[in-house]
């Protein structure tokens, strides 16, 4: 009885170990070493022990002799109380929202519950009872892993020490820095700085200057911080620069021998007028038997970044280039983005290419994926192709058209089976040699777009089924795909019923429902104040596309197979993706190593998100320093939300957005109306409603917070 208890009790101190630190692995020599235990005996005791833990299903075994806790037995103790793990959405108040794959809402976390836990850290939460219609609100009991250690602020100096003052408004607190960590940092100066601690008493964390930026309201300073707060990587280093540099911009002549050769056959590239880098190329040749080979041509990276090199290394990390308002941050050295890579007029390049045989329909009958050499004809920009889609005459018009009608015919098919089709304007801005704006405009999808997107669309799919459809008496191949799932039923009924209380109806009864009343749902709102809301509502309803080597197809685009093969200059999985399509094609056995490639579809999915919040970030800032002089003038705008502190309005002739607060409306006291979208005056009954009509005066515009405050005139 005695040696039962002395067991029971071994068990529950390795349970404790694992409470701790819910998502990680251990395996017996590691929970000796937490022990401090070194006899053999005791560690046989201790891996005897996660065995049968396992076999209790207390523990999980996740890889060979690596355990972890299951999270559905221990989220139940003795005293009752569940815990989960999620990552941290911190607002600018301190008040935070943990979102966790292990709960269907967000759980609330109040400012004095967050247990010093920071924005995107990754985090355990206990859960408090839950009240009758009220949210699910939680505590912070432990930080697992911090989301970043650096944060871009302002330097303020104060006597004998020093604070960071972060630009992000997402971090509740300053960072103390010691006046020996400043490191020639000034004060007002913008910087770079690293936790380095955050002692148990401390209100604050501690940390050292790492980076001087430079002067705040400076352009290249305010782009480099916007980069340097979502974690790229400011310049490559120079070993990476070193290896690009090596390769020659002449292809050896022994190369194009090993490849199916396209250099007299027509080919041109369409791109925005702008770019740098071009990474696909479409060629056209009509064959004797009168059908169409339609070549998608897609730069080879893989032949000049290979695994394991420096180079890959820091495409890795990257996971994607960055296109903030006034500058690229390439995934790759110039050298090779805009030179060896790069699919240029009148120069032999290397590709990676998906051929098709189409008839005058679009219909596929035959297709060859492989390693080619192509010599654009053309270098055409969108609208100079659009131009001559629009007249039917111009340079290479013929080819133009027959490209633009296959490629209408496969768009047709596309939404015949139920991919929906969002839209959304750009806004760019025309700016000085100094980079300020000097004016706004918008670019639209047009079908010169279109017509470039369906056939990256078409490689993208076949190059996925390709590898991806189980073929008779073979082990299915593990491979990267670009996978969207299914909305949440729930979102969708409540997106529904919100468009349902603006006059817009959306049916969810089936797949097909949803796209078609989707579709017709966006083209509805174009030029509307609630379009910008609605089309926000809508994208978050749809769950996020996704990199990942299981594969779930793509609900959007309707596709059962997808990847993204199309452009590994600037993403790396479709890095990835040529790499295992090459391996798969010259006969390679189904890979093994499918954990590694899972992690890094993880890590490009993460750095897609942070590029994408980049790009908006560097947007907004254009946005206020555009309208920092024109404070006091008055515009026509349309309302595009609604909250309990405000009234957001969108000036309908630059799409920027300000909030007018609740407190600066003067003529009534103001609340929100949730269900029915407004606010209303609580004396005279005045409504503000989503997609009003408004006249504002800009009040103020704060670059250092990237926000504009407005007041409504009458």
């Amino acid at each position: 009885m005695k040696k039962n208890k002395i067991k029971k009790h071994f068990q529950k101190e390795i349970l404790e170990i694992f409470d701790k630190n819910a998502s990680q692995l251990f395996n017996y020599k590691q929970l000796a070493k937490i022990f401090n235990v070194k006899d053999d005996d005791t560690r046989r005791k201790i891996n005897a022990a996660l065995i049968e833990l396992c076999a209790q299903k207390e523990l999980i075994e996740d890889n060979k002799g690596k355990y972890k806790r299951n999270l559905t037995k221990s989220s139940k103790r003795t005293d009752n109380k569940p815990y989960i793990t999620g990552i941290v959405d911190m607002k600018s108040t301190g008040k935070a929202y943990v979102i966790s794959d292990e709960s269907a809402e967000d759980i609330m976390v109040q400012s004095n519950n967050t247990n010093r836990a920071l924005n995107g850290d990754k985090v355990k939460v206990y859960l408090l009872p839950k009240r009758k219609d009220k949210k699910l609100e939680g505590e912070i009991i432990e930080v697992i892993e911090r989301g970043k250690s650096t944060y871009v602020g302002i330097i303020q100096l104060s006597g004998k020490f020093a604070f960071l003052v972060p630009d992000n408004l997402s971090m509740p607190v300053d960072i103390f820095i010691p006046l020996e960590n400043l490191n020639g940092a000034k004060d007002g100066q913008k910087v770079i700085a690293e936790i380095s601690e955050w002692p148990e008493r401390a209100r604050n964390p501690f940390g050292k200057v790492i980076h001087i930026l430079g002067t705040p309201g400076d352009n290249n300073v305010e782009m480099n911080s916007i980069l340097a707060e979502y974690m790229f990587p400011l310049s490559f280093s120079k070993e990476a620069e070193t290896e690009a540099n090596r390769f020659p911009s002449e292809i050896p002549p022994h190369e194009i021998k090993n490849r199916r050769d396209f250099r007299e056959v027509f080919t041109m590239t369409i791109d925005p007028a702008d770019a740098k880098d071009f990474d696909d190329a479409l060629s056209l040749l009509k064959l004797p038997n009168g059908n169409w080979e339609v070549g998608v041509h897609i730069a080879d990276v893989s032949y000049f970044v290979t695994p394991g090199t420096i180079l890959d290394k820091e495409a890795l990390e990257r996971g994607t280039s960055v296109y903030l308002v006034d500058r690229t941050i390439p995934m790759l050295p110039e050298h090779l983005s805009n030179g060896v890579c790069s699919l240029k007029q009148d120069e032999e390049k290397l590709c990676f290419s998906a051929v098709f045989e189409m008839d005058e329909n679009a219909t596929i009958l035959n297709e060859w994926f492989g390693k080619t050499v192509i010599k654009s004809n053309r270098r055409f920009a969108y609208g100079e192709v659009q131009e001559v889609i629009e007249a039917r005459k111009g340079e290479y018009a013929s080819e133009i058209l027959t490209l633009y009608d296959l490629s209408y015919k496969l768009r047709q098919e596309r939404y015949k089976k139920g991919s929906i089709d969002f839209e959304r304007e750009e806004v760019k801005f025309k700016l000085d040699e100094k980079g300020k704006p000097l004016s706004v405009y918008f670019v639209q999808q047009k079908e010169a777009n279109k017509l470039i997107e369906d056939f990256m669309l078409l490689a993208n799919r076949k190059v996925a089924e390709l590898i991806g459809k189980k073929k008779e008496n073979q082990a299915p191949k593990p491979f990267v795909y670009r996978v969207h799932d299914q909305p949440n039923p729930e979102k969708l009924q409540n997106f529904s019923e919100f468009v349902g209380k603006l006059g817009y109806k959306l049916k969810i009864a089936s797949r097909k429902n949803v796209a078609d009343s989707m579709n017709k749902l966006l083209k509805d709102i174009t030029g509307k104040g609630e379009e910008n809301m609605i089309e926000t509502l809508a994208i978050r309803t749809m769950a996020k596309a996704i990199y990942t080597t299981e594969n779930i197809g793509h609900y959007g685009l309707a596709f059962d197979f997808y990847t993204h093969f199309t452009s590994p200059i600037r993403r790396y999985p479709d890095l990835m993706v040529h790499r295992l399509l090459d391996y798969y094609l010259k006969g390679g056995k189904p890979i093994k190593d499918v954990d590694a490639y899972e992690d890094m579809c993880k890590h490009a999915s993460d750095m897609e998100k942070k590029a994408a919040d980049a790009e908006r970030a560097s947007t907004k800032y254009k946005q206020v320093e555009f309208l920092i002089d024109k404070v006091g003038q008055i515009f026509d705008g349309l309302i595009s939300g609604v909250s309990k502190w405000g009234i957001f309005v969108e000036i309908v002739e630059n799409k920027c957005e300000g909030m007018v607060r609740l407190k600066d409306i003067d003529d009534d006291f103001y609340y929100l109306d949730e269900e029915n979208y407004c606010v209303i005056g609580q004396r005279y009954g005045n409504t503000y409603r989503l997609g009003d009509k408004v006249k504002i005066k800009i009040k103020k515009a704060d670059l250092s917070k990237k926000q504009l405050d407005y007041i409504i005139v009458k």
